[in-house]
């Protein structure tokens, strides 16, 4: 009969399996051509992304619920792709050029595309091996880039008809400008980490020698585009002060004093410098003056002092010019004091360079209807986002959402598709400033006629093409099948840090264009943080990289670990330690079902099948009534956490059944029959079928060791010749689901008190130091007649599986004075211990493992009273170090219930 090897290995395994799922298309939904849709568009990754732990946690999950549902006959999509990626890929590969000392500018726009090109063709694209190797079902003929030319004709459409309707428009204000990339950035893009910087007190002297103000900055070389000093006019200190005028050091102009409530009196000294032009806060005052306020451009986009600096800063680095103006001031005695101060500072998200607030003209999209619309979606229960906890961060950052930039001063990405009419030859084209927005390139202009157009230099942010992929991924704006039938979809999966780049713009044009939210469901997943709880980064050298876990300890053990950890609403502490729990748990899988081969002969696998999915046969005896129950107790429990997406309950479901009730119990009890020499035949028989069944609900978390096992079943079928125990699918990934099951809930609760007797019998034997191969009597007192009657029944399970001799069962039974007892909820378990074991002696060694325990106590309590090493030891250090101590607390006290035991039966 057909034998496994004696372990499962990955390597090798997981390729083949994966590779035959591509061929045969199991992973496009047309395997069930007449299911209900059931769909998932990838966030797509970078494409100058590889594999990380994030990626890794999202795409597990997204792939459990595919391969789930595709077992649920639903036809499935889950829809691949990846992003351009503007600003990241071009980085990239200007850093290429520049270890050709070359730049960009100097190979020209067409020259540099067409290496960013190259650049994807052969680098590009990692992320999706990675993910294959990950086995990730996904629908690979249906593969995506934002940069496709289907994609790019969704953002021409999208572009144009908000332009129409008056939602796109393009104004000169102040935007977060990023030096190194040269590119303005939205708000969402810039991170704000705090850095020490210096507070320096610069005194404003009055223009009529009165006296001064001194003001506090943290970017005294902005001083130079100064255009007044602000006080709140409910300060007493300044009040008198307001409409006075400032020379403004170093600088032959004069500034205004002006009120504006907004003024915070307790920062510095409560009167502050005004620049419009490189601050925000400031910009707002400047506007809300009347008139309101110039703004003076200082800093200039490759973060270098403009003209209007003057001639003796003009052309410095801003922080170089920073240095200069303070020691300028310093010189002529206007710095009252400096400060060490921890502020937050704005960076670009992308190249970490500190941004620069600038004035200058871009594209936006006004979004406060899209964004009323996407809010009522989720208000409504039309989208539901999962943890309901995320809602409020969604409502809060929506209701206070500004209009969206959307202007990119980069190469890469979808250019905007917009040309300036260069004659402006009537009125009409001088009325649309010469500007013409149009899907296809136009020949010439539309108002005047002339041939002289230009395209917009600029690109779309790359989220703008992102926020259309559930739907232009399907093929909008064409009417395709897949878009008829696949949108909405069913779910996103995903992660907090998107909710807003992506998440709520994605919502805002799909209702927009479609006329639909793109999802019915939003589950945010948690963070993986390392095993003390901090956050990975290579700065820390805390970072684990996914394929090496795959590589170690295969796919299956990888995923499932990811699986177990995703609780909702908490981050994840990830361990080693756990994914090699679970490779032992593929060990133990593989292990059971070797048993079951060995033991299967060909008379009986050729013998007549019981499918067992009905009702189970009345002749079965309690442990099978029982594992037929518990299996489908756990389909239920599987598939429930599933709907609401508890991936960490579905998996400790499978894990439970499978490595304690399955193996331990159930397979531990046939082995009784199996033994016996007796025609064994249905025992194997519902050993397969459970172990089938489990298979199946084992199959969305751990793709491949699943599909090894289900075709060495399926070979079983060609034994001898005959028909023997045969699965109907040709590959677990298309087998049916497990759902409604028969329970026998009478059964769960007779077996229950066969296992309590057992794991009683069990504990006194572990406490006591029994050796296993001694064979004991025993006394169990049943607080029932039922309970009694179940164990009788059931007692060669007992003695089998608890080393026992005679087993004394009843109602009445009183202690015996010289026994050992453990206490279950049903009964009362008593050992005689008089003969079996030197009471003393067993004293003496239970005395000196106390003492051992207690040294080891007081050794982590000196530590733990150490303040040096409280101070200097990492915080999970301390807490395992308690963690230890609390164990071992609960070590001596279960020494010393046991010496008293033993005192007692003496």
């Amino acid at each position: 009969m057909a034998e496994l090897n004696k372990s499962y290995i990955p390597e090798g395994i997981e390729e083949k399996w994966y590779q035959l799922w591509v061929n045969e298309g199991y992973f496009k939904p047309e395997i069930n051509p007449s299911g209900k849709p059931y769909s998932i568009v990838i966030p797509p990754p970078n494409v100058t992304g590889s594999l990380h732990m994030g990626h890794a946690l999202n795409a597990t999950l997204q792939d459990v619920l595919a391969r789930w549902k595709r077992m649920c006959g639903f036809s499935v999509l889950w829809l691949p792709g990846m992003d351009h990626a503007g600003i990241a890929t071009q980085n990239v590969v200007e850093r290429q050029l520049s270890g050709e000392k070359l730049t960009r500018q100097q190979l020209g726009r067409e020259a540099f595309i067409d290496r960013v090109w190259k650049w994807k063709a052969e680098y590009g694209g990692r992320i999706i091996h990675q993910l294959k190797k990950l086995g990730a079902s996904c629908d690979w003929s249906r593969e995506r880039f934002t940069l496709d030319e289907g994609l790019s004709k969704a953002v021409r459409e999208v572009f144009v008809r908000l332009y129409e309707e008056g939602l796109i428009y393009r104004d000169n204000r102040l935007i977060n400008w990023c030096p190194r990339c040269q590119t303005a950035l939205s708000d969402l893009e810039v991170e704000h980490d705090e850095l020490d910087g210096t507070l320096t007190y610069i005194k404003y002297p009055f223009s009529d020698g009165s006296g001064y103000l001194t003001v506090a900055t943290t970017r005294p070389e902005t001083m130079l585009g100064d255009t007044a000093v602000a006080v709140n006019p409910s300060d007493a200190r300044y009040k008198d002060f307001i409409g006075k005028t400032i020379a403004l050091p170093l600088t032959d102009r004069k500034i205004p004093v002006v009120p504006d409530s907004a003024v915070d009196t307790a920062f510095g000294t409560g009167a502050v410098k005004v620049t419009p032009a490189h601050d925000f806060n400031d910009e707002a005052i400047a506007k809300r003056q009347n008139p309101s306020l110039p703004f003076v451009v200082v800093i200039g986009k490759e973060g270098k002092m403009t003209p209007d600096a003057g001639l003796k800063y003009e052309g410095l680095d801003r922080y170089e010019c920073r240095k200069r103006v303070v020691s300028d001031l310093k010189n002529l005695q206007f710095v009252e004091k400096e400060e060490k101060h921890r502020h937050a500072v704005g960076h670009c998200y992308r190249c970490k360079t500190i941004i620069e607030p600038m004035p200058t003209l871009q594209w936006y999209v006004n979004v406060g209807t899209l964004a009323s619309d996407a809010m009522d979606s989720v208000r409504s229960g039309q989208i539901r986002i999962m943890p309901q906890s995320w809602e409020n961060s969604y409502f809060g950052w929506m209701e206070n959402i500004k209009d969206w930039c959307i202007s990119r001063q980069i190469w890469w990405g979808h250019r905007i598709p917009v040309w300036y009419c260069q004659k402006m030859q009537n009125e009409k084209c001088k009325m649309k400033n010469g500007i013409i927005v149009s899907r296809q390139t136009p020949e010439r202009c539309p108002f005047c006629g002339s041939k002289e157009l230009v395209q917009d230099e600029d690109v779309l942010d790359t989220w703008f093409s992102s926020a259309l992929w559930p739907f232009s991924t399907f093929g909008w704006p064409e009417p395709t099948d897949d878009l008829k039938k696949f949108y909405p979809t069913s779910v996103l999966v995903t992660a907090f840090d998107i909710l807003f780049f992506w998440v709520a713009r994605m919502i805002m044009m799909g209702l927009k264009f479609m006329g639909d939210a793109p999802f019915r469901d939003v589950y945010i997943h948690a963070i993986i943080r390392d095993s003390s709880g901090q956050k990975m980064s290579k700065s820390k050298g805390n970072v684990i990289d996914p394929l090496i876990m795959i590589d170690k300890y295969g796919a299956d053990a990888f995923r499932f670990t990811l699986c177990a950890f995703a609780a909702q609403g908490r981050d994840i502490r990830f361990s080693e330690e756990r994914v090699e729990g679970y490779r032992h748990f593929v060990n133990k899988l593989w292990n059971a079902t070797r048993f079951i081969m060995m033991n299967i002969k060909t008379d009986e696998v050729n013998s007549p099948i019981h499918r067992f999915t009905d009702s189970p046969p009345v002749e079965l005896g309690l442990a099978s009534r029982w594992i037929l129950s518990r299996l489908a107790g756990t389909a239920e429990e599987i598939n429930a956490a599933l709907e609401e997406y508890r991936f960490n309950d579905a998996a400790n479901s499978i894990y439970h059944f499978i490595w304690h009730e399955f193996c331990d119990w159930y397979i531990e009890m046939s082995k009784t029959e199996i033994s016996s020499q007796k025609s064994t035949a249905g025992v194997i028989h519902l050993l397969l079928y459970t172990l089938e069944t489990s298979l199946k609900l084992l199959h969305p978390f751990m793709p491949f060791v699943t599909e090894e096992i289900w075709q060495s079943i399926k070979q079983l079928s060609s034994a001898s010749g005959g028909v023997s125990y045969q699965l109907k699918a040709k590959s677990i990934v298309i087998a049916e689901y497990p759902q409604s099951l028969p329970r026998d809930l009478q059964a769960e609760r007779e077996m229950s008190y066969v296992i309590e007797a057992i794991t009683g019998i069990r504990t006194v034997r572990s406490e006591l130091n029994i050796s296993p191969s001694v064979e004991v009597n025993v006394l169990i007192k049943t607080f029932s007649c039922e309970a009694s009657d179940i164990l009788r029944a059931n007692l060669h399970y007992i003695k089998k599986l608890s080393r026992t001799a005679d087993v004394t069962i009843g109602e009445d039974i009183k202690k015996p004075a010289d026994s050992a007892v453990c206490v279950k909820d049903s009964m009362e378990v008593y050992i005689p211990i008089k003969g079996l074991l030197n009471i003393d002696a067993e004293i003496d060694k239970l005395i000196k493992e106390s003492r051992k325990v207690e040294e080891t106590m007081a050794f982590i309590d000196r530590k733990l009273m150490n303040e040096d090493f409280l101070k200097k030891a990492p915080k999970d250090v301390v807490e395992k170090e308690k963690a230890k101590h609390s164990e071992l607390a609960a070590k001596k006290q279960r020494i010393k219930e046991n010496i008293n035991k033993l005192k007692a039966s003496a």
